[in-house]
């Protein structure tokens, strides 16, 4: 028996908010600890293009990998199998480090 829980990096699309929210219910229901995009503004929200710079997207990229880094494994949430530039780049870095990666939908 591990002396912690799994840690998992969940990483997909924000148009898939919901999904990653229950995927991080799930897990956490699970018993893991879980690391997640922390703000879930998408570029088509009227709201975003006030609240977010593109330096805090920026750092909020670097952010996320930085979570990666972190994690015993990471969960694609990719409903229709869609992965977008931001998740192909995450996913490359995951490799790059060794973690194991899954997918929601190995479509």
């Amino acid at each position: 028996m591990p002396d912690r829980p799994e840690i998992v990096c969940i990483c997909g699309s924000i148009r898939f908010v919901d999904e990653m929210r229950t995927a991080n219910r799930d897990l956490t229901l699970a018993g893991a600890i879980v690391v997640a995009p922390g703000v879930f503004l998408r570029a088509e929200d009227p709201e975003a293009n006030e609240l977010i710079t593109n330096e805090q997207k920026t750092a909020l990229g670097a952010l996320h990998l930085r979570k990666i880094d972190l994690a015993d494994r990471v969960l694609v949430v990719n409903p229709g199998g869609y992965i977008g530039e931001s998740t192909s780049r995450e996913i490359a870095y995951a490799r790059a480090t060794g973690k194991p990666i899954s997918f929601t939908d190995p479509a």
